[in-house]
């Protein structure tokens, strides 16, 4: 029989890792919180023709990137690869966009079948960032400006903003036209990929990584060219108010976005210290999105941060202390096993937000303080026979120094206390 794996391109995230991205996914939240956006929880399947009618039925994504299959009904079913679609389908279906205003955040997995790479991944996590009823720049100055607070709150230095707007629905078919023209009269130079585009989504060839067609995408035509005024007096009002705030940004014309729902504002932070995914955070503003599913018209932006690339760019964190308990129960001796789940329960119920571990399995004290020392407590809580019936707790440290010392509930509770207002302080730096 053959061992069993996991998927390509899909990963085990064990523990302590865990509790790295737990600390990450809390800062993260914590700022979003800062700003009003509330949490809304989505499907992870969805009728492909969500993602054909909102992505675009002839980008990669679509054609070709997508986990796809027919339920027992014979509907056709896609896992969700971005969560922007989903959130508007569940806006339009619960009747919370019209004629009002909404901050959602939403976070989870989302699914591509591409080739795996670093930084780049078949199952992938995202936290997602949705406002509606908001036209103005000062909403996407807002979600920047978020953005580059949450790099704040997670310590990640050197990411570069990436600005630049697509205009109006009109502007970006008037560039469309253009840049299909200027393609078409060097179509010798052109890549099978760019070939392919051309006349499907020619924006796309922007974005070619192909070094060979560096020197022709220089020399297209760019959409500032094609600005009507109220695009250009968009991006121009949120390019002050980055200013004014002290945000620093790099225009880039040829930022275009894979998805074909944006207009006007998109915008990418990203790093040079992954490789070719570079892309660590990114968004923009999808005007029409809202009605072109169903509903009525609706302005709308967001962004997603890319939550494996983000976890690659955190300072030092040791996971080890991150998921450590506060303290490890030692019991040993009939007596003090039967007491030992009680007391625990007290301890947790009188400490908010203890991590205690009370031994289970048995052992004597060698054992059990090698269990202990492996957990990375930093307190051993120990009950013999003799604790057991003087209702006391030998209270012993483990990491630092100090002698041990017997003590009576109340102390203990303080201690534990005091235990738990040092680990948050240290893990929340």
């Amino acid at each position: 029989m053959s061992k069993l794996q996991s998927v390509r391109g899909m990963h085990d995230i064990l523990p302590p890792e865990t509790a790295r991205w737990r600390e990450m996914e809390r800062r993260i939240v914590g700022a979003l919180e800062a700003y009003g956006y509330q949490e809304i929880r989505l499907p992870l399947v969805e009728h492909t023709e969500l993602f054909a009618r909102s992505i675009g039925e002839v980008t990669d994504i679509v054609e070709k990137e997508m986990y796809t299959f027919e339920d027992r009904n014979g509907d056709s079913l896609s896992l969700r690869p971005e969560g922007t679609a989903g959130c508007v389908r569940a806006g339009i279906q619960h009747g919370i966009l019209h004629n009002r205003q909404q901050r959602l955040w939403y976070a989870g997995p989302m699914f591509r079948h591409e080739r795996p790479q670093k930084g780049r991944y078949r199952q992938f996590h995202q936290v997602g960032v949705e406002a509606f009823g908001m036209t103005g720049p000062d909403l996407d100055a807002e979600q920047i400006l978020m953005c580059a607070r949450i790099w704040r709150a997670l310590g990640v230095e050197g990411l570069r903003l990436e600005l630049n707007t697509l205009g109006d629905p009109a502007d970006r078919r008037a560039y469309r036209d253009r840049l299909v023209a200027y393609f078409e009269r060097h179509r010798d130079a052109l890549d099978e990929d760019a070939l392919r585009r051309l006349h499907t989504n020619p924006l796309r060839i922007l974005d070619s990584k192909n070094p060979a067609m560096r020197e022709l995408i220089e020399g297209a035509p760019r959409v500032q060219e094609y600005l009507s005024e109220p695009a250009r007096t968009h991006y121009e009002g949120l390019k002050a108010r980055l200013e004014e705030a002290g945000v620093a940004y790099v225009e880039n014309s040829r930022l275009v976005r894979g998805l074909d729902y944006y207009n006007r504002t998109v915008f990418e932070w990203v790093t040079d210290r992954l490789g070719a995914q570079g892309t660590v955070c990114a968004g923009g503003r999808y005007d029409g999105l809202v009605e072109q599913l169903g509903g009525r018209p609706t302005p709308a932006a967001g962004f997603a941060i890319g939550l494996e690339r983000v976890a690659e760019l955190l300072p030092h964190w040791d996971a080890g202390r991150l998921a450590a308990p506060d303290a490890y129960l030692v019991a040993v001796g009939e007596a003090a096993e039967r007491v030992a789940p009680a007391l625990a329960e007290r301890l947790r119920d009188a400490v908010p937000g203890l991590r205690l571990v009370a031994n289970c399995g048995g052992g004597g004290f060698k054992a059990q303080f090698k269990r202990a020392d492996r957990s990375g407590a930093a307190l051993a809580l120990v009950i013999g026979e003799e604790e057991a019936q003087t209702h006391r707790v030998t209270l012993k440290p483990l990491r630092a120094g100090g002698e041990q010392v017997r003590v009576d509930e109340p102390a203990l509770v303080a201690q534990l206390a005091a235990q738990v207002a040092a680990r948050r302080q240290e893990n929340h730096r």
